[in-house]
């Protein structure tokens, strides 16, 4: 029940103040207000506050009673403000027009419900202002200085299931391309809307998210907008037409003003070139995958143009310099990047090394590819071996094996989705560390490269997993030690089994080398698998489920590199937050029995000074392969569509 205050002084009445709260100028009578107030923020037109302030004043005094009802909060309207006082300017009217209006942002974007109410319950005297104007300067200094540091900040995203364009490659209108996108607009508004009024701070929707995919340069071109750099101090909301025809832009920006949220989209850019220009593609124009973040008062703060292209991006251009962005916020500093861009150093590892940011916002389409790379897998792997908040917003298209959202803590995962049944999209919001606490350093080969081979007479034998050659053996007993090496990678494994079943067999993979697919990127793995029938030779093949749990296990490998991301993945794509943890000396190992049966532990080591080695043989085979995706992907989706 809300307790409700009438605001005796300023109002020069003299009713008794309900439920035995004490009467005058206190912080608790402040707060009867700014509830309304927030009420009334939600859900007024755009723009009302931004032409005139006496306007704003009479239009909102209008419109604030009829809004207070319809939230279910006329008592806290009708003490406040008592009937016989509305004529008179009330102590949110001083509020918002002297200090607020003064500086043309209303007193929200400085300090929202949740972090007033936090204000309030602190034990503050303002009693000894005489001064009412004074008071609510005191109060909103207060607000502003607790917001910008806040300790922590609630998260949301968006896993989306998207609404396609047809699979034609013709281009179509602009008005046809923006039928789509508001359909799809429509779906994450909800989303937004939900999320703000769960507390979020900031919501992250996924790649692909507005407009879909299966383009070429051409049919891409009517659905994108020219973005300008954040530099330019642009609320699309309040000025839509500064940068030509932005009606998604400023329909984003709304979103994030009315909501009173940061709101993280993926759209797509475009930039006019010229022969002076060397690099200009022959249309005549730049094609952005692009990243953009817009504030609680609906300002562009961000844009991130993708740098590493996934196969089939043809109808967009790489960046000529690669991009580093990052933004600051009272509830920390925001590093962004998409998809594929976190396989590589930058810029997803540079903006964790050399900007020293908090939290990583990661929009993406990722389609799943086990054993190693589910996307609640290795997104939580990388913010525990980065040491970096993540929130990751995946496209929900189970047909292309698109699912597979969370937010990711340096510890463990807070919140994730995986859901490969159902067409809807899903929401997911948590409580995160503004600042998250940097983990111990990790020197990854000290353990294993003290320890001599923990078993000898084992018989190799070789295994592929999405397209890269391991070295396996197989686990035989109910427990025991095992070693695998390849090249300068040699694995340890130390486990205990629940029980031995006849019916599933688990080995312990090893690969040192450069995956030449649809990327190049080195790799040193170590990895414990269920393979996927009793036959070896489906060790390393995509396995969903698995009856075998493990009562411990204590992985290690003598990696060249400091970038390892811990993978533990229950059977039915799960993940094993708090079950396990990384020692200083590089062992990823067991707090306790798994909650479920064992999918895969692996420890995923990135070398990225090696992404660049060169074979000719391994080159042809890969461009064979990419070939042969090139092809592929398009006829899954043609099928799935």
């Amino acid at each position: 029940m809300v307790k409700c205050f009438p605001l005796r002084k300023t109002e020069q009445h003299s009713e008794v103040c309900p439920h035995g709260a004490s009467s005058g100028n206190s912080p608790t009578s402040i707060q009867a207000i700014l509830k309304i107030r927030y009420w009334q923020h939600r859900t007024q037109p755009q723009g009302t506050l931004d032409r005139d302030t006496h306007t704003g004043q009479r239009y909102l005094k209008r419109h604030r009673e009829k809004t207070a009802i319809c939230k279910s909060k006329r008592e806290a309207w009708n003490v406040a403000f008592p009937r016989r006082h509305r004529r008179k300017r009330p102590c949110w009217g001083l509020l918002t027009s002297r200090i607020a209006l003064s500086s043309g942002n209303h007193v929200f974007s400085l300090c929202n419900y949740q972090d007033v109410l936090l204000c309030f319950q602190q034990s503050l005297d303002f009693s000894m202002i005489t001064s009412p104007s004074l008071a609510y300067v005191a109060i909103l200094v207060f607000c502003v200085s607790k917001t910008s540091s806040l300790d922590t900040f609630i998260a949301a995203v968006y896993e989306h299931a998207v609404l396609l364009p047809n699979t034609s490659l013709t281009p179509v209108s602009r008005e046809e391309a923006l039928a789509l996108m508001n359909r799809n607009l429509d779906l994450l508004e909800g989303a937004i809307a939900s999320a703000a009024e769960q507390g979020a701070h900031i919501i992250v929707t996924p790649e692909d998210g507005i407009y879909g995919w299966n383009f070429n340069r051409e049919s891409l071109y009517p659905y994108l907008e020219d973005i300008p750099h954040p530099q330019v101090n642009w609320i699309p909301c309040n000025d839509p037409n500064r940068f030509g025809h932005t009606p998604v832009q400023e329909r984003l920006s709304c979103l994030a003003k009315e909501n009173s949220i940061y709101v993280v989209a993926n759209i797509g850019d475009k930039k006019p070139c010229n022969a002076s220009d060397p690099q200009c593609p022959p249309d005549g124009r730049y094609q952005y995958n692009t990243d953009v973040v817009f504030d609680s008062q609906g300002r562009l703060v961000a844009r991130y143009h993708k740098q590493n292209l996934f196969l089939g991006e043809d109808q967009f251009n790489a960046p000529k310099e690669p991009e580093v962005v990052t933004f600051n916020t009272t509830f920390g500093r925001f590093g962004i990047f998409t998809c594929f861009d976190i396989l590589f150093h930058h810029p997803a590892v540079t903006l964790v090394k050399d900007f020293h940011v908090d939290t990583i916002l990661f929009p993406t389409a990722w389609m799943n590819v086990l054993p190693h790379l589910s996307a609640i897998e290795f997104h939580s792997a990388w913010a525990m071996g980065m040491g970096v908040n993540f929130l990751a917003s995946n496209i929900h298209y189970p047909s292309m094996r698109m699912t597979g959202s969370g937010i990711y803590a340096p510890n463990s995962a807070r919140v994730f989705h995986y859901d490969m049944k159902t067409k809807e999209g899903k929401l997911l919001l948590s409580q995160l560390d503004s600042h998250p606490h940097h983990p111990v350093v990790v020197n990854w080969p000290s353990y294993a490269s003290s320890v001599e081979a923990l078993s000898t007479g084992n018989q190799e034998f070789k295994g592929i997993i999405f397209f890269d050659e391991y070295t396996f053996v197989e686990l035989k007993g109910v427990g025991g030690n095992y070693t695998v090496c390849q090249k300068d990678l040699c694995c340890h494994l130390s486990y205990k089994m629940s029980e031995k079943r006849s019916d599933e067999v688990y080995a312990l993979g090893a690969f040192d080398g450069l995956h030449t697919v649809e990327g190049r990127y080195y790799l040193q793995i170590c990895t414990l698998v269920k393979c996927k029938t009793t036959d070896l030779n489906t060790c390393g093949d995509s396995v969903e489920t698995a009856s075998t749990r493990f009562e411990m296990f204590s992985l290690s490998g003598t990696f060249g590199t400091q970038y390892v991301f811990p993978e533990v993945l229950l059977s039915e794509i799960q993940l094993a937050p708090g079950e396990f943890q990384v020692s200083s000396d590089g062992r990823l190992y067991s707090l306790k029995p798994t909650s479920g049966p064992i999918l895969t532990v692996t420890l995923f080591g990135r070398l990225y000074e090696k992404d660049g080695a060169s074979n000719a043989s391994s080159d042809l085979i890969a461009q064979a392969l990419r070939i042969m995706l090139a092809v592929i992907i398009p006829i899954v989706y043609s099928l799935s569509w």
